[in-house]
């Protein structure tokens, strides 16, 4: 069972948050800092000169309010500028620092994310600033930083040196940064592939304006076949953020367990430490009592409704697929035979049909087309069962990144109508 976050020690938020940058190559052995404020006014911070990607508990430094230090190292070359952020917005607690490689290109460019390309990146991060360019470890980095931060912003793109996202948190500035650099990543896989679509202010307000939350029931104690299931959500979630199918702060899985009730994700709880008291049980349109489900569960309720073979459904943000949806370009499956079978004809939804009606939604997708782009909101698989769902969308993120890995070859060469009809006749056709 999960400990609170209130009960964790900075040294074990410090290490675990780390532990996760560094195992997704968003950091390297030298780069990267981070920083949790307490209420004291102690301020632990990663090491300076300590390789990240082996970091104990016992590594982590803390800097008390009179400037002492307690470890065994030193703290971070630039604990300066850690400092000069809390002292110019008393509300964050916690602050990563790290060079992630998208993020790098947008520095190096002198450039800044459009959080707009998501409704969901918008919410999570607002929009990022920018933080002129000073030396490393200076003072005079740090001053550039916070007066960035003071105008109110929680993420700063730094000139040539990466990132630093705030939060009330550490958990939530790792949210952000993360979140960012995903929107970071997507804007450039979609760069190859045309113009790229923002969102307008009013479109990314769409969500919070069109979903209304569920009533809620107190269920019976589940069967073995919901313990089961609730197993599975949790497994796959975890593997598809594992595989980064999915971030912490996007994406659903949901899965039938009868004829009018389901199992979905909870409403921003981080997929990477999702277990099965999180999931979350819908029956007849009334949610598990003291839990939000996903904001997808209207629509995976119409889903269900209207067919009775769809037994498992994912809302993803693969970077590769999801940079399809952010642009004009058609996403073909006619590449690989695996795809096109597991695919079919991949369709596209406008955004803002996932925030109206259910019901039209639900008559898009079938099991004969399982699959959508969703307009500047990711995609949405259906499959037969939870495995069969998560396996068509690995196959969608693999078909997409090659799609878009062969644009500098040339014009993708599909296969023919008659090598699909074959594929047709001898896996799809019904005896």
């Amino acid at each position: 069972m999960k400990p609170p976050a209130s009960l964790v020690h900075p040294r074990d938020e410090i290490m675990r948050t780390m532990d996760r940058i560094y195992r997704y190559r968003m950091t390297t052995t030298s780069g990267g800092n981070l920083s949790v404020r307490d209420d004291n006014g102690d301020i632990w911070i990663t090491p300076a000169r300590v390789d990240k990607g082996s970091l104990t508990r016992n590594d982590i430094v803390c800097v008390r309010p009179d400037g002492s230090v307690e470890g065994p190292h030193k703290p971070s070359s630039e604990f300066p500028f850690h400092r000069a952020i809390y002292e110019a917005r008393p509300d964050i607690r916690g602050i990563v620092h790290a060079h992630p490689v998208a993020l790098v290109a947008f520095s190096i460019n002198h450039q800044v994310p459009d959080t707009r390309l998501f409704h969901q990146a918008r919410q999570v991060c607002g929009e990022a600033g920018f933080a002129p360019y000073a030396l490393p470890g200076s003072e005079a980095l740090g001053a550039s930083i916070a007066r960035t931060f003071a105008t109110g912003v929680h993420c700063v793109m730094l000139e040539n040196h990466g990132v630093v996202t705030g939060g009330d948190s550490l958990a939530q500035a790792f949210q952000r940064f993360e979140t960012l650099e995903f929107t970071a990543k997507t804007i450039i896989k979609a760069s190859h592939l045309g113009e790229v679509r923002y969102l307008t202010d009013e479109q990314v307000a769409l969500p919070r304006r069109s979903v209304k939350p569920l009533p809620s029931f107190r269920p019976d104690p589940p069967t073995s076949r919901e313990k089961e299931l609730r197993r599975q959500l949790c497994e796959f979630v975890r593997r598809g953020y594992q595989q980064r199918l999915l971030i912490s702060t996007e994406g659903s899985f949901s899965a039938r367990l009868d004829g009018d009730s389901f199992l979905i994700t909870p409403y921003q709880a981080d997929r990477n430490t999702v277990d099965a008291a999180d999931i979350v049980l819908v029956r007849r349109g009334a949610a598990e009592e003291g839990k939000t489900p996903s904001r997808a569960s209207r629509n995976h309720a119409a889903i269900y409704e209207q067919h009775p073979s769809i037994g498992a459904i994912v809302n993803a943000y693969t970077v590769n697929a999801t940079a399809f949806s952010v642009t004009g370009a058609a996403l073909d499956s006619r590449t690989i035979p695996e795809s096109y079978l597991f695919l079919r004809d991949v369709q596209r939804i406008p955004y803002g049909e996932q925030f109206a009606d259910s019901t039209e939604l639900a008559r898009r997708v079938s099991p004969e087309r399982p699959i959508a782009l969703m307009e500047n909101d990711g995609v949405m698989v259906c499959g037969a069962n939870v495995l069969d769902a998560f396996d068509r969308l690995e196959v969608l993120e693999s078909t997409a990144e090659a799609v878009i890995n062969s644009r500098p070859l040339g014009d993708v060469v599909p296969m023919s109508d008659a090598v699909i009809q074959e594929l047709v006749a001898a896996f799809l056709k019904k005896p």
